[in-house]
C-alpha cells in the first residue's frame, strides 16, 4: 500500500527515514512523471536523463517545499521545466537546420515499431509537429487528463490561454491526422 504524501513528507524531514521516504515517493510517481517527460522529449534515453535530473531535483528541493500546491503538481512543474530545458538545449546543440518539430517528428518515426498508418503514430506525428506550449498543454490535458485549474499552476498561465491552447492544438492535431 502506498503513503500519502503528508507522510512521506513527514518522513522525509527525519534523517533516519529519509532515503525511505524519497524510495517510496519514487515509487509512487516515477512511472507517471515518465510518461510525461518521454510525450515531450519523445526518446527514451532522453526521457531517462531528464527523469533522473528532475529526481535529483526533487530530492534536492523537497525540505523547501512549502505544500502550496500538491507534491505531484510541484514534481510535475519540475518535470516540465527540465524536458523543456532539455529541448532547449538540445535546439541550441542542434547543427542541423531541421526546426524542433521536424527533429521530434523525425524521433517519432525512427520508433521501433513505427507504422505511419497506424492512428497512434499519426497522433504521435501531430503532437510533435505543435508549437512548443500547445504540445505540452495538449499532453497534460489529453493524456495525463489534467485539470484546467492543476495545470494553470503547474505553468503559471491562465485557465483562459491554456483552454485556447489546447483548442488550437486540438485543431492543428485534427488537420494533421486528417490531410496525412
Amino acid at each position: 500500500m502506498q503513503m500519502e504524501d503528508a507522510e512521506l513528507l513527514n518522513l522525509f524531514k527525519e534523517p533516519a527515514s529519509r532515503e525511505k521516504a524519497f524510495t517510496e515517493l519514487v515509487k509512487k510517481y516515477q512511472e507517471r512523471l515518465y510518461w510525461h517527460i518521454r510525450r515531450l522529449v519523445v526518446v527514451h534515453d532522453d526521457a531517462d536523463d531528464v527523469l533522473q535530473n528532475t529526481l535529483l531535483k526533487v530530492w534536492h528541493g523537497l525540505d523547501q517545499f512549502k505544500g502550496q500546491s500538491q507534491l505531484f503538481t510541484w514534481m510535475y512543474r519540475i518535470a516540465t521545466n527540465e524536458a523543456l530545458s532539455f529541448l532547449e538545449q538540445r535546439k541550441r546543440k542542434s547543427t542541423e537546420a531541421l526546426d524542433d518539430s521536424e527533429e521530434l517528428s523525425n524521433q517519432v518515426r525512427a520508433s521501433e515499431g513505427f507504422n505511419a498508418n497506424q492512428l497512434e503514430w499519426k497522433l504521435q506525428l501531430a503532437i510533435q509537429h505543435l508549437p512548443e506550449k500547445q504540445r505540452v498543454v495538449f499532453n497534460l490535458r489529453y493524456y495525463d487528463e489534467m485539470p484546467y485549474e492543476a495545470m494553470s499552476q503547474l505553468l503559471e498561465t491562465s485557465e483562459g490561454a491554456l483552454k485556447a491552447s489546447y483548442h488550437h492544438a486540438a485543431k492543428k492535431i485534427e488537420d494533421f491526422i486528417l490531410n496525412h
